[in-house]
């Protein structure tokens, strides 16, 4: 599960992000990212793999501004690489996305934007997004965002920054959790509480179809037709530890009643039910190479043997080659 992180304030950025993204290790992910807005614009740094890697890039190349998102993602399209990590960027490098959530219509939106001469870098979903927002962009950030959201069909939570309209973040959401974390003269955005509590305990959870423009000044909710929005703050009670095992009493509990979810976001963006396939980070074979192959062995630890011995078995059946666990 990706996790989201957004701060606007008069603080330094890149610390509060990674610290954030630091909260929600426990999600799962694969490699991380984040853009910070400075004088120079909007500069990012990624790194596949740990965010200790994504540390070491910024002790490497720093970067210091005082408004910026992060991310850290679980591949669903492309290999989990320094290039397929977020956050993406438009042709000019003036507008950086981190997104959670499936574009479904991405290919075709792909092409268009490709046919009118927009530059790919990644094989991801996100980096569409911020090729939208890039087109319809006419100097107001919320505008372009509403007008490229019309056009994506899928799942999102998303926080944009542009350098073309610098002193606001504008956060989206739809089948994805996004809120809003209200401090002193500071505003936060993340996909999940525990990215903030540190911070701040006053919250505004955004439904469906809600887009959020937060500056140092304060937020705003809109809806999709640029229409304001009322939507109450919510108090945290919960401490760190209670927020992380999602209100189960302990944490066994909590990996067993979200198996279900887990397994869903699994599949999502790999299973291609449409055209009979599936699509695997590191697996991207042809049918020739995957027939050559003489045997198969899974590692495993834990619940995910049990789960790899009843592969074992599937495998052997379908594959009709030795496996072992």
């Amino acid at each position: 599960m990706c996790g989201i992180i957004g701060y606007i304030g008069n603080r330094g950025a890149t610390s509060l992000l990674l610290e954030g993204l630091k909260r929600m290790e426990y999600r799962g992910y694969d490699s991380a990212g984040v853009a910070v807005m400075n004088g120079n614009g909007v500069e990012t740094r990624k790194a596949a793999g740990k965010i200790s890697n994504l540390e070491r890039a910024l002790a490497a190349s720093p970067v210091e501004g005082d408004m910026g998102i992060g991310h850290t993602r679980w591949a669903t399209h492309g290999v989990p690489n320094e290039s397929n990590a977020h956050p993406h960027v438009d042709c000019k490098g003036e507008i950086a996305v981190v997104h959670n959530g499936i574009i479904e219509n991405s290919g075709t939106l792909k092409q268009g934007l490709e046919a009118r001469g927009h530059e790919f870098a990644s094989e991801t979903d996100t980096e569409v997004i911020a090729h939208l927002i890039e087109e319809t962009f006419d100097g107001n950030l919320e505008d372009a965002v509403i007008e490229a959201l019309w056009q994506i069909e899928g799942t999102y939570g998303i926080a944009v920054v542009s350098s073309r309209d610098r002193n606001k973040i504008v956060a989206a959401r739809k089948g994805s959790p996004l809120l809003i974390g209200l401090g002193d003269g500071e505003y936060y955005v993340a996909s999940d509480v525990s990215a903030i509590l540190s911070h701040t305990r006053e919250v505004v959870y955004l439904d469906d179809g809600d887009v959020a423009v937060l500056t140092r000044n304060g937020y705003t909710v809109l809806n999709q037709r640029a229409q304001q929005l009322e939507r109450r703050v919510s108090k945290i009670d919960w401490d760190l530890d209670q927020i992380e095992r999602g209100g189960f009493d302990h944490f066994m509990l909590k990996e067993i009643f979200e198996q279900p979810a887990t397994i869903e976001n699994c599949m999502r963006g790999r299973l291609l039910p449409d055209q009979g396939t599936s699509k695997l980070g590191g697996l991207n074979m042809t049918d020739e190479e995957l027939l050559r192959f003489d045997n198969i062995l899974i590692t495993a630890c834990g619940t995910s043997w049990h789960s790899a011995l009843i592969g074992e078995h599937m495998l052997e059946s379908l594959a009709r080659v030795p496996v072992e666990v």
